[in-house]
């Protein structure tokens, strides 16, 4: 018997795949990006939860240009103690609003590019808004689901022309 249950949710970007584990989101990756769904057995069956259901009924939400807040959804990204902690300070960063790596890094007394790792490896996107997070002078660099995703992401929020 598994606790984990997943779904696939198709997006405007691609398909989402959605992961919960006890009553918790554990994961929301695009399909195939870079660091996908690690630790997730690849047997893990589909399934549904009311953790997926208000997860996805978010995710529609915002990719329908709405500005949801974050549900009393209980999310539990799996990492070190330092990833959670920038984790947890993306959701900092208000919707239409973006911080650079340097600002994140002083605001958590470390080093740009510890930030980068950590946020690279967000186990939730978009719910924790990574694609929020841009380099100096607002350059567009390093999202997992792609440049282009993070663009979009970004246009979607008003961020970008």
């Amino acid at each position: 018997m598994h606790d984990i249950l997943t779904q696939t949710l198709p997006s405007p970007l691609g398909d989402l795949l959605l992961v919960a584990e006890c009553g918790a989101l554990i994961g929301v990756w695009f399909v195939g990006q870079r660091h996908f769904a690690p630790g997730i057995p690849k047997d893990a069956p589909a399934g549904d939860t009311p953790t997926l259901a208000k997860a996805r009924a978010w995710l529609n939400a915002y990719f329908a240009g709405s500005r949801p807040t974050l549900p009393s959804l209980s999310l539990a990204p799996r990492g070190t103690p330092f990833q959670l902690r920038v984790w947890k300070a993306l959701l900092d960063i208000p919707y239409g609003v973006t911080e650079t790596y340097g600002a994140l890094a002083r605001r958590l007394g470390t080093a740009p590019r510890a930030i980068g790792g950590a946020v690279g490896r967000n186990p939730i996107s978009i719910l924790i808004p990574c694609h929020r997070v841009v380099g100096a002078h607002a350059n567009l660099t390093g999202y997992a689901g792609g440049l282009d995703r993070k663009t979009a992401l970004l246009r979607l929020e008003g961020c970008l022309p």
